[in-house]
């Protein structure tokens, strides 16, 4: 009886250490392999408007808000447009994973204004400085299946999104710069079913010291998609769905290091969706013909779990019939995609 009870007890106590070794497991699965917490942005529309633009701003991070050097893009903030170059173009091309796309080109120019003297005669000296750019980014995806209710291939469809860019800034003191940039985005998304909407940014930066800038841009007001669907599936469709664009508030700081070694900087960017991003890129001089880039972006810091994107990348320039070529590159760590992003592009000022 005393043997029985004996073997009866063990038994239990091994079902117990069991149970209670199989719920630690669990809950140690359950945090090792649980759904990461997204963030609302990453489904919200425009996700294309916010992937950075050409090779120089992706490969610094896009940590561009308040970088006053080189080639200029008035994507990251209208007020850079007084700091071009003369005039300056900018083509670019990415190669992306699974039939995605995406393509960037601006144009632009500043103009310098001159005091007048007693006697109406134009001087030397800058009163002030204007400048203008437009630009275009262009990105979809390819290769679609359309298939019928039988699985059945149809045909092949594809998407294009694109932003059409106006900007226009000036600089009324030699310490503040002001711009506006008015963007009209169009999206065709399927047959007989498209969006056309217009959004704004506006953007300043100051002066602190020659080595020293802060900007600051408040991007996508009233930016938004507007659907209807009534075309394609007649009284069952909606006609007047909206799809409000994230507000970004950003506000960036850069600085020049010492003896032309380069530029680094840090751009913090919230939104409306919830989300406080941090942005790091840097900027190094090797020789007269060649700069080294590497950055950070999309460190959220409301979520963890979204992972940041990692770039590095370098520029080669060369001066050619009173013309200055600048090639640039960017490799880009993609987390959820079969390989990563590769972004070339050319500047030329003239």
């Amino acid at each position: 009886m005393r043997k029985y009870f004996i073997t009866r007890v063990l038994r239990i106590l091994e079902l117990r250490i069991f149970l209670s070794s199989s719920f630690f497991v669990f809950l140690l699965a359950s945090n090792l392999f649980a759904q990461p917490q997204t963030s609302a942005i990453s489904s919200a529309p425009g996700a294309f408007s916010r992937v950075g633009f050409a090779a120089r701003g992706i490969g610094m991070g896009n940590a561009m808000t308040s970088v006053t050097e080189g080639q200029l893009i008035s994507y990251y903030n209208p007020a850079l447009v007084v700091f071009q170059e003369k005039n300056n173009a900018n083509l670019g091309y990415t190669f992306l994973s699974l039939d995605r796309k995406l393509n960037f080109l601006s144009v632009g120019r500043s103009f310098e204004f001159y005091k007048i003297d007693e006697e109406g005669n134009s001087t030397d000296e800058v009163h002030s400085t204007a400048g203008v750019s437009i630009g275009v980014i262009n990105s979809g995806v390819g290769n679609i299946d359309g298939r019928d209710g039988s699985g059945l291939k149809t045909e092949t469809y594809s998407t294009s999104e694109n932003q059409f860019f106006l900007s226009f800034g000036i600089k009324p003191s030699e310490r503040v710069a002001i711009g506006l940039t008015a963007k009209m985005y169009y999206y065709s998304l399927f047959e007989k079913m498209s969006s056309t909407s217009l959004g704004f940014d506006f953007g300043a930066i100051v002066k602190i010291m020659d080595e020293l800038y802060v900007g600051a841009v408040i991007a996508d007001l009233n930016s938004k998609y507007q659907w209807d669907s009534t075309p394609i599936y007649n009284e069952k469709g909606k006609s007047n769905t909206i799809d409000k664009f994230p507000l970004l508030k950003r506000i960036g700081v850069s600085y020049f290091l010492p003896n032309e070694l380069g530029i680094v900087a840090v751009d913090f960017e919230s939104s409306n969706f919830g989300t406080n991003i941090l942005k790091f890129g840097g900027e190094f001089n090797l020789m007269n013909y060649l700069k080294l880039r590497a950055g950070l972006d999309r460190l959220n810091l409301s979520n963890s779990d979204m992972i940041p994107k990692t770039s590095f990348g370098f520029q080669l320039s060369q001066s050619l019939w009173n013309l200055n070529f600048e090639l640039n590159y960017a490799f880009v760590m993609e987390a959820y995609s079969p390989f990563d992003e590769h972004v070339i592009s050319m500047g030329i000022i003239f």
